[in-house]
């Protein structure tokens, strides 16, 4: 088990790709510090993992305030010491409008979410890998950070500097053998494709779960689970030469 005694972060932790990467992580005996906004959602789901105080920490957290992010890494290394892996995973997808209708508060939301978020997840994490000359990011970006979409604006623009983000944090980080790679799924069968499909068409969401599928080569959603798989390979020995990738987990979209 690589990650037995090995210590990682998961923000976005009781959502659908969050909550599979901490199972995946949970079956090998890692140490987890969990990092949501609703603390009793984050004890459920310490007790669904059978997890003990001793092996896991769980941190409530609005990601766009530093202060409370600085916290949680400052915990986590009061209590285990380290940090080896961080899936930087927090995001929101916003209201679904187009952009001569978007209110700037929806604008100012998702972008304070998906890119503060992440970046200040990074400014305190990475100093605690670079003095430890070892560590993994993992930054779950989406392959919104390639494309454009009618009424999402605001989410792509986030997910496009996420992915740049990434590439700048790789190359500042490579002289300290911390690798920085992101994860781009497509549509997954969670949350947050659900809240789209309402927003899109309340009155008719599954259609707009066909139209989505309909541009998916494989002809579905991602499951969390295969997105949490590429989480793990990146954060795995296997990937020790990977650093400023950004991959897609999108069923061929990025063939088309």
């Amino acid at each position: 088990m690589e990650f037995q005694e090995k210590v990682i972060i998961i923000t976005g932790a009781t959502g659908g790709i969050g909550k599979a990467s901490a199972e995946r992580f949970a079956l090998e005996k890692a140490k987890l510090c969990l990092v949501d906004l609703d603390l009793d959602k984050l004890k459920a789901l310490q007790a669904e993992l059978n997890l003990s105080d001793d092996d896991c920490l769980l941190k409530a957290c609005d990601v766009r305030n530093e202060d409370l992010v600085k916290n949680y890494v400052d915990e986590t290394v009061a209590q285990f010491n380290r940090i080896d892996v961080f899936v930087n995973n927090a995001g929101v997808e916003g209201e679904v409008a187009p952009i001569v209708m978007t209110e700037s508060k929806n604008l100012d939301f998702v972008l304070d979410v998906n890119v503060k978020g992440v970046y200040f997840g990074l400014k305190y994490v990475l100093p605690v890998m670079y003095e430890q000359k070892s560590g993994s990011v993992i930054n779950v970006a989406s392959v919104a950070g390639f494309i454009g979409s009618p009424g999402l604006a605001p989410y792509i623009a986030s997910k496009h500097a996420v992915l740049g983000i990434n590439k700048t944090a790789a190359l500042e980080s490579a002289a300290y053998n911390v690798t920085v790679n992101a994860v781009c799924p497509g549509p997954v069968d969670n949350d947050m494709m659900r809240n789209i499909e309402k927003k899109a068409a309340p009155d008719d969401p599954d259609s707009v779960k066909t139209g989505f599928e309909q541009m998916v080569p494989m002809g579905r959603y991602a499951t969390n689970e295969e997105v949490a798989n590429l989480i793990y390979f990146f954060a795995s020995s296997k990937a020790k030469y990977l650093t400023g990738t950004a991959q897609r987990v999108d069923g061929g979209m990025g063939a088309k």
